[in-house]
């Protein structure tokens, strides 16, 4: 009964799932909280860290190391047979970053089983804790490495993304200048995905093109480290950074460590990792073109499959490599949930009474349309709140119901044409999937099949796919990735919401007018009355 293990190291927990690919299900998913677990030992709330600065965002990597132990111990306990796993692949939060000193890069291949990894690995770390997605601290970093690069469009160009605070170059940069001797003293640069993998392997693991994209210093064509990018950030920073490797590279069998300790078979491949977006890409099935996944939680998230390198010339989405070989687009917006609750709240709605508002109000709202920008947003950029509404009254609560989910789905349809793929398929997850009425508008906005998609952990899943597919690989009976996937990452059938052809064209005539109305309010352009009164008068 060969098994893959897949492991997620995510700012909260590290969750793992088993898959038996006999049987073709999941016969273990566990997790271990990191606050309540580790929380009193290292003081994290939420896994992060407390500080002063607000923008400062760390994490302690020994609690990872730890919560490998006790999680790997507590599978064991609960009698899961490790002995069966023939390879474990993993997903790391993307962009976090960990620094090892030479003393550190020696001791991942003389792990001993019988002490535990963060007491052995003590005293091993350049930089004691390690940034995260969620740090802000970087602007000026990410100025000066954009200057150097030519500017914000050159930058997406050539990695994908603008430069972003969150971005792991920045955050080298601004370790180089503020603390320069522990910098100098750095031996190996990893993300967290690469560390990960480097401490299953008992060796320093390359880290794959999806997460390496997400750090500014990787080209996104040759999905090789560029050397103008490696310039603009640090110096010497070159031979401090791991190689880039495809995704489904084996690095080698798993460290004796894990075989004497938990049962793991000697023969076990230790996978490359990835970052938490493209496992998660995978972890949804979105391995082919035509199908996207619109992620609603509290943040709005747009993401999808990319047969070829496109970058946003707006510089407001992502362009990341996919475990395919492939690539793979996200684009946030920030007010997504916030924005829904806010206008069910200021009419004293609930969600039956917010779903009753969308019916009752017709497609296209009669050209009312809202710009729900009640926090800034990320995508278009807002830096100033502010709600803007043209023709609509804001007295009038199901009219405004219907504005806020109509602007959500216009604004994702304008934003994400720079991916140059059409998508007919739509995987819609989170809170607000549930509400049929919204999936309604998506489908009509996108003019594509929605799909209702049962998500778990969708990132670890997604690296326990990936664990299947370097096996397979390796034993020379590659598999298509349709098939890796199928069974495992599949929609709710009878969840599908197909677009109503009439509803579809009334948004076709909405989207310029909508696009008028942005371009009005942020950045000045015409009043989009004329417009709006045109669409009306159809």
């Amino acid at each position: 009964m060969p098994c893959v293990l897949g492991l997620d190291s995510s700012t909260q927990s590290l969750s793992a799932i088993l898959l038996d690919l006999d049987a073709r299900e999941a016969i273990a998913d566990y997790s271990v909280d990191f606050d309540e677990r580790l929380g009193a030992k290292y003081g994290v709330e939420n896994g992060v860290l407390p500080n002063d600065d607000p923008q400062v965002k760390h994490s302690p990597p020994q609690m990872w190391l730890e919560a490998l132990d006790l999680l790997l111990g507590d599978l064991k306990s609960q009698g899961v047979n490790l002995s069966q796993v023939v390879a474990v692949a993993g997903s790391g939060q993307q962009h976090g970053s960990v620094y090892l000193n030479p003393r550190g890069v020696t001791l991942l291949g003389q792990l001993d089983p019988h002490l535990g990894l963060a007491d052995q690995l003590d005293g091993c770390f350049s930089r004691e804790t390690s940034p995260i997605w969620m740090d802000a601290s970087t602007w000026r970093e990410c100025q000066e490495m954009t200057e150097a690069l030519g500017g914000p469009k050159a930058v997406a160009e050539l990695t994908g993304s603008c430069c972003f605070e969150r971005f792991t170059g920045t955050q080298i940069r601004r370790f180089w200048k503020s603390e320069t001797d522990d910098y100098d003293r750095t031996a190996r640069i990893h993300l967290v995905s690469s560390f990960m993998a480097s401490v299953l392997a008992g060796a320093e693991a390359p880290l794959d093109p999806g997460d390496g994209a997400g750090m500014n210093l990787m080209d996104i064509r040759t999905k090789a480290w560029s050397p103008a990018a490696i310039e603009a950030c640090a110096p010497r920073l070159r031979s401090k950074l791991p190689p880039i490797a495809p995704a489904d590279t084996v690095v080698g069998p798993i460290a004796p460590y894990f075989v004497e300790k938990y049962g793991f078979s000697p023969d076990c491949k230790a996978c490359v990792w990835s970052g938490d977006n493209p496992n998660s890409l995978v972890g949804v099935g979105l391995v082919s073109s035509g199908k996207i996944c619109l992620s609603l939680g509290t943040s709005d998230t747009y993401f999808g499959y990319m047969p070829e390198a496109q970058v946003d010339p707006a510089g407001e989405g992502h362009c990341f490599g996919s475990p395919t070989g492939a690539y793979m687009s996200l684009i946030c917006f920030k007010n997504g949930s916030l924005a829904r609750e806010r206008v069910r709240d200021a009419y004293g709605m609930d969600w039956p009474a917010f779903s009753a508002a969308l019916r009752a109000t017709p497609v296209g709202n009669g050209g009312r349309l809202m710009l729900p920008y009640f926090d800034t947003e990320i995508v278009p950029n807002v830096l100033e709140p502010k709600v803007w509404r043209f023709g609509l009254d804001e007295a009038d609560g199901p009219a405004n119901c219907r504005a806020v989910v109509e602007a959500q789905q216009l604004s994702m349809r304008i934003h994400s044409r720079w991916m140059g793929v059409d998508s007919t398929t739509i995987y819609a997850t989170g809170g607000a999937s549930a509400n049929r009425e919204i999936l309604e508008v998506m489908a009509n906005v996108h003019n594509a099949e929605v799909y209702q998609f049962p998500v778990g952990n969708s990132a670890a899943l997604g690296a326990a796919l990936r664990a299947a597919h370097a096996w397979y690989k390796g034993n020379g009976d590659e598999q298509p990735w349709e098939q890796i996937v199928s069974g495992y990452a599949e929609p709710v059938a009878a969840s599908r919401l197909a677009p109503d052809p009439a509803s579809a064209a009334v948004y076709n005539e909405l989207i310029p007018v909508y696009n008028a109305c942005e371009d009005h309010a942020l950045r000045g352009g015409p009043d989009p009355a004329p417009l709006q009164e045109a669409f009306r008068a159809k």
